[in-house]
């Protein structure tokens, strides 16, 4: 199945705080993608990179690709798709689902390149 993927405005942040901190106040603001995952390891914050305050452990300067959808829970093969597009042009990723679709975020740098793998993986990307 050919994807459409659509490139999120702004750079991205991934955070981590101990697993028994509360959501700090800056987590809510203004941004297009807004994920927090909580293991017994970890409080995880993905999030509009602006919006970490120096200090806070973080990986920054990522940019987001999002999978137009929604897709179906039984759809196979869409991560899939993705990832071997991006692992035949050494581009590490991380993925991220929701409810409704899959986030897949590269480093800044190097998304030129991701866009044009997907592109020649039969993606259609459609700029932010």
């Amino acid at each position: 199945m050919p994807l459409e993927l659509r490139l999120l405005p702004d750079q991205f942040a991934v955070s981590r705080l101990e697993p028994g901190e509360g959501v700090p106040g800056w987590a809510s603001g203004p941004s297009a993608l807004i994920v927090l995952a909580r293991t017994t390891e970890e409080l995880s914050i993905t999030c509009d990179e602006r919006l970490v305050p120096e200090g806070v452990r973080a990986e920054r300067g990522f940019r987001a690709l999002m999978v137009c959808g929604p897709l179906p829970f039984d759809a196979v093969g869409i991560l899939a798709g993705i990832a071997g597009a991006l692992s035949a042009a050494a581009i590490p990723l991380l993925a991220i689902s929701t409810f409704d679709t899959d986030y897949v975020l590269v480093r800044a740098e190097r998304l030129d390149a991701a866009i044009t793998a997907l592109r020649g993986a039969g993606c259609s990307v459609t700029p932010a």
